[in-house]
């Protein structure tokens, strides 16, 4: 099975902010574990004694907020960006899906079921890819816990009986699941993934970014996973 993991950056309802991201990472699933391991070993950086009470979170990082304050910037930055680097480094089956929006261009649609239509139908589209060659294998969605619960699994589960307007998804097996972020590494890491996304669009900052966005599934030299829709 393939989970993705999920996340949001940007708000829907901030007019001066001009982008909302949906993004995260597809994980095999025994790749999770090491990737796991990785980024426990990051969090100890900050408390040793206790590094699963240390959650990446990338605003609070980054702006140093809440307990992130009394680490210097730039501790806290070279871990995000090792953070980062775990995925960018990982194996090949381990891939990154975003999708980021102009709020302005999609309205008067909700920017968030906008955003998890396209990641859900990328996926589904990499699940069949690796079916067809012959490799099949179910996905499931795993997001951070969010307001936007309900709506979501409305429209996951019209997706596998009504459809979207590309088709039907065929290869989840079951609904989203909503997860402390506290609890997962992997659900911090796609909220890691999803910020430096927002940095990058919204605000012009690629030092993120770069670090993994050559995983972005593809394929035939062409980039599925990623899409930019504005005006």
């Amino acid at each position: 099975m393939h989970l993705l993991y999920l996340d949001d950056s940007g708000s829907v309802a901030d007019a001066s902010q001009t982008h909302f991201v949906l993004a995260g990472l597809s994980v095999f699933e025994r790749q999770g574990f090491w990737l796991a391991q990785e980024l426990d070993k990051i969090a100890a950086r900050f408390d040793p004694a206790d590094a699963a009470s240390v959650e990446l979170h990338g605003s609070p990082m980054v702006n140093g907020k809440g307990r992130w304050r009394k680490f210097p910037l730039d501790e806290r930055i070279s871990a995000m960006k090792a953070a980062l680097s775990v995925l960018a480094s990982s194996h090949n089956s381990n891939r990154a899906f975003g999708v980021v929006v102009d709020k302005a261009a999609v309205s008067p649609r909700d920017p968030v079921e906008f955003c998890f239509e396209q990641v859900c139908s990328r996926f589904d589209q990499y699940l069949m890819r690796l079916h067809r060659a012959r490799d099949t294998h179910r996905g499931m969605i795993i997001f951070d816990k969010s307001t936007a619960e309900t709506s979501i699994q409305r429209l996951a589960h019209n997706f596998s009986t009504i459809g979207h307007q590309w088709g039907v998804v065929r290869n989840l097996a079951e609904v989203p699941v909503f997860i402390d972020s506290h609890a997962s590494r992997l659900v911090q890491l796609a909220d890691l993934i999803a910020y430096a996304m927002f940095r990058h669009y919204e605000r012009q900052d690629s030092q993120f970014f770069d670090i993994f966005k050559h995983r972005f599934d593809a394929y035939g030299g062409v980039i599925h996973g990623l899409y930019y829709y504005k005006r």
